[in-house]
């Protein structure tokens, strides 16, 4: 039996023609060394910043003001391992060895920044790949509140377009992933409506909601990246860094007129 090697060229038509008529790579699926860089490198960011979350929320278990939130902030902790899991999981599947990646980022992640609370707007180290909102500490318990309500609502929104993704694998899991996101979201929607509606603590709120809607808006990255463009090629994402973004920022205003909460003006850094 004679074995035809395809060149990249025709490697790339062949998945292209797939891709573009709304079908799906499986993990066995052949596919171009290209296509395979920007989906490792994707999922891998994913990987490491689930598992990031996760390490952030730890110490509120303990910090948490009840029993009932201790709970919570557990469960919250476990979903963000278990959504770890899953996607070291797929990575796997696709030969990277799992456990290494995760010593490797447990590693970075116990490293901080010199000035871990300077504005690093979308600076982050070449060899870590968790978006980089996880580099600034987790204070107070409405640090803990408001990146849940920012982060986690950013997340989803970026997750939007894997639910969509040339890539079987991922967009399953990322169904699974969203809907305990979804309950994530509410939570932090929940307390900021309690801490912002309140007089003792609207000011508190409000000054944590600034800092984190800031670093938030950075997690999209740059308009126009050449990047994202390929991203979009391989159907890998469906829309530009800017398109997402304004969708979390809409999202954002509209919750913070109901709440009574002020949203900043944002610059970008570059």
């Amino acid at each position: 039996m004679t074995t035809i090697v395809k060149n990249e060229s025709q490697l790339e038509q062949e998945m292209m023609a797939i891709i573009e008529s709304g079908g799906r790579l499986e993990k066995d699926s052949p596919m171009t060394a290209d296509y395979r860089e920007n989906l490792l490198n994707l999922m891998t960011m994913q990987a490491d910043s689930e598992l990031a979350g996760s390490y952030g929320y730890i110490p509120w278990i303990n910090q948490a003001p009840s029993i009932d939130e201790k709970l919570i902030v557990a469960n919250i902790v476990r979903d963000e391992v278990l959504h770890g899991k899953r996607m070291y999981g797929l990575l796997k599947e696709l030969g990277v060895d799992a456990e290494a990646r995760v010593k490797e980022h447990d590693a970075a992640f116990m490293a901080r920044l010199d000035d871990s609370n300077a504005n690093i707007g979308t600076e982050r180290k070449a060899s870590d790949k968790r978006v980089n909102i996880f580099y600034y500490p987790i204070d107070t318990w409405t640090d803990f509140i408001m990146f849940n309500f920012c982060m986690d609502r950013g997340s989803a929104h970026q997750l939007e377009d894997v639910k969509q993704s040339s890539y079987g694998p991922w967009a399953r899991v990322i169904e699974l992933i969203f809907k305990e996101e979804v309950t994530h979201i509410r939570h932090g929607d929940m307390w900021v409506e309690r801490l912002a509606k309140d007089p003792a603590t609207h000011d508190d709120c409000q000054e944590t909601f600034n800092k984190w809607y800031a670093r938030t808006m950075n997690i999209f990255g740059r308009p126009g990246s050449s990047r994202n463009k390929l991203y979009r090629k391989y159907h890998l994402k469906l829309r530009d860094n800017d398109e997402v973004r304004a969708a979390f920022d809409a999202e954002i205003h509209e919750k913070c007129a109901a709440y009574g909460l002020s949203v900043p003006e944002w610059k970008p850094n570059w």
